[in-house]
């Protein structure tokens, strides 16, 4: 029993991880063809693209009554994102970035991150207040296209190329082939996300382990794989628009979209209280390491490889919290 467990959570991860793929494959390839430049890329397309896990697991969660799973996945993929494939992407590379992602990008998902925590503290997060989340991701999505066609409507006829734009093959640039694999890619995270919830639930449940703490860690590592392997090969290729775009957008969306679609689903019950159950000191946790990035970038505009080792650091320090506590 526990081996056929382990096979079909295997099986999940592999699905979500090339579902992902191909899904950032061919939403990426449709992107470039529309002249969109690299940064909103990552900050939507990309994004949105490597957070379907999250969105997927959240939702079979949620009409499967496991709302804490759902809502732990979010915020553990969130800190998952800024401590692991963060810490790890600079350990390969280090990542800069524009001043732009420092005064707007970061300080937005910030704000973001507290109104989730405000949002939290009676314990419910409601349908209509999942709607205020929804709302949120459509004004955000709305705001970077507009930025998308101000710097195309001022850029010069005659400007290069952006020289982090890669070019796109020529299979890729058939619009009936990006809609293939933006289905098919969709279709394997749905089924890889179904596979995992339900192995992660039972072989927690079989080791006595609690729903906060399977959603926290392994179901919210499982989900971050696409968001590591794009960031970290983004990253390699010199893409760092892409690749630091990617993990703040992933991160607005997992908190507006993911968990607003799933609240409107079924409103999330927090078990225990949002105080009781320990989940406060958890955001409080996202929230901090939220903010490492920009305290790192503020002046050099740069995550260092020393960067990289203190978040993953952070990460081994939370992954043990969470163990003792368990």
């Amino acid at each position: 029993m526990v081996i056929s467990h382990l096979i079909a959570f295997t099986g999940g991860l592999l699905l979500l991880y090339y579902g992902a793929h191909w899904l950032v494959e061919g939403a990426s390839a449709l992107a470039r063809s529309l002249g969109l430049t690299p940064m909103v890329i990552g900050l939507t397309v990309v994004a949105f693209g490597t957070s379907t896990p999250e969105l997927v697991v959240s939702l079979v969660s949620a009409v499967k009554g496991k709302s804490m799973i759902a809502l732990g996945n979010v915020v553990g993929s969130n800190i998952c994102n800024f401590t692991l494939v963060l810490g790890l992407t600079a350990v390969f590379q280090p990542v800069t970035t524009s001043r732009i992602v420092i005064r707007r990008d970061l300080p937005l998902m910030l704000v973001v991150s507290v109104y989730l925590l405000v949002l939290s503290f009676n314990s419910v997060i409601s349908r209509l207040e999942g709607v205020s989340l929804l709302a949120g991701i459509v004004a955000y999505t709305w705001f970077n296209y507009k930025v998308a066609v101000e710097v195309n409507r001022t850029r010069p006829p005659d400007a290069p190329k952006d020289p982090s734009a890669r070019p796109v093959g020529v299979w890729m640039q058939k619009r009936w082939l990006q809609g293939v694999m933006v289905a098919g890619g969709t279709l394997a995270v749905v089924v890889g996300a179904d596979l995992l919830v339900d192995t992660a639930v039972s072989i927690m449940t079989t080791l006595g382990v609690d729903e906060k703490f399977v959603g926290l860690t392994v179901v919210a590592f499982g989900t971050s794989v696409p968001e590591l392997a794009t960031s970290v090969v983004a990253a390699m290729k010199k893409e760092m628009d892409i690749s630091l775009g990617n993990l703040v957008g992933s991160n607005v969306f997992n908190l507006l979209s993911v968990v607003g679609a799933t609240a409107l689903v079924r409103p999330i019950k927090i078990e225990g209280g949002f105080i009781g159950s320990g989940l406060v000191v958890d955001y409080l946790v996202m929230i901090a390491i939220s903010a490492l990035p920009w305290v790192f970038m503020r002046r050099g505009l740069t995550i260092t490889r020393r960067h990289g080792l203190i978040l993953l650091g952070c990460y081994a320090a939370y992954v043990i919290f969470l163990i003792l506590k368990s």
